[in-house]
């Protein structure tokens, strides 16, 4: 097989270069793996992302430069296996650093998946930890927190392009924060497909420690992710897409309950939130914000379905 590692990117030029240094850093058997490319399709960055890979091509021989006009992720990675020359199809973000068996590991899943189910109708999907550790992003530990329970999430993927092809790629109607990969899932899971984990294949989610000024922003995606669930949800009207975007009464009640009716918001959590941060907790003080930010989001969810409503 051949990869092609699909990789959209805005802004983000101090971790896409560790993100790419370590897919240069890759060991595999070649019986397995013929080869693989890295298509970074920038979105429209502003920080110089393009002069720098540009400029240092010689030093990532397995990276081909895609650019397009800032469209979201779910364009670029349209672009990006358009673009693309592998048979398979890995999926990570920018901001991922990975180990040097993570293309070995995503291979030998994918073959012994196909012995095991005797059927190619199916894909991997490896390990992500989230850290805020910048300087060794690998050494953070697997967490509670970083369980995940989606049945096709773009962060570590590795999918045969023909089913990718046959599913429609992704509806870049999904413009803002949210939804896009798991709305594919749901097209890939009624073609009959079957997720492997393969927790070998690890990646290292870099983010900024949490600080009370990325709260704003914070927001602004939680209410996009609501608008964009509700997009979710016509292409999808079932109960299980309902479960997903959290637009059920068993969610209005969880998070009103949790928030205290709203009394537990982002001004009077500020100072436990605060108090967490200065005592180097700043993952646990993320996690605390939730209670609000899910607030936002199931908010977000029912104005988007309102409006819908009115203008229907």
């Amino acid at each position: 097989m051949f990869f092609s590692i699909v990789i959209p990117t805005y802004n983000r030029k101090p971790i896409l270069e560790k993100c790419l240094k370590a897919l240069e850093d890759q060991r595999f058997d070649p019986a397995l793996i013929a080869g693989y490319e890295v298509v970074v399709v920038d979105d429209g960055s502003t920080d110089g992302t393009v002069n720098w890979l540009q400029a240092t091509a010689m030093d990532f021989a397995h990276v081909r430069l895609v650019q397009q006009d800032h469209q979201g992720p779910a364009a670029a990675r349209n672009l990006g296996v358009e673009s693309a020359t592998g048979d398979t199809i890995i999926f990570i973000d920018s901001d991922l650093v990975v180990t040097d068996r993570f293309l070995q590991s995503h291979a030998e899943a994918l073959q012994r998946g196909k012995v095991e189910l005797g059927s190619d109708r199916l894909f991997t999907y490896g390990r992500v930890i989230n850290t805020c550790n910048f300087e060794n992003p690998t050494a953070e530990p697997f967490k509670v927190t970083d369980f995940s329970q989606a049945f096709f999430a773009t962060g570590n993927v590795a999918i045969d392009r023909k089913w990718l092809e046959q599913a429609g790629l992704f509806d870049t109607r999904f413009q803002l924060y949210g939804w896009e990969d798991l709305e594919l899932g749901v097209r890939l899971k009624q073609l009959g497909l079957t997720l492997i984990k393969c927790p070998e294949a690890v990646g290292y989610h870099w983010h900024p420690p949490f600080s009370l000024d990325q709260i704003p922003n914070l927001i602004e995606k939680e209410i996009q992710r609501g608008r964009m669930g509700v997009l979710f949800y016509q292409k999808h009207p079932t109960w299980e897409v309902r479960m997903m975007i959290q637009m059920t009464w068993l969610h209005r009640l969880l998070w009103g309950v949790l928030s205290l009716g709203g009394l537990l918001n982002e001004r009077t959590m500020a100072p436990f939130l605060q108090w967490l941060i200065d005592r180097g907790k700043p993952q646990l003080a993320l996690e605390a914000a939730r209670i609000f930010l899910n607030c936002y989001n199931v908010q977000g969810v029912y104005a988007a379905y309102a409006e819908i409503q009115q203008k229907n």
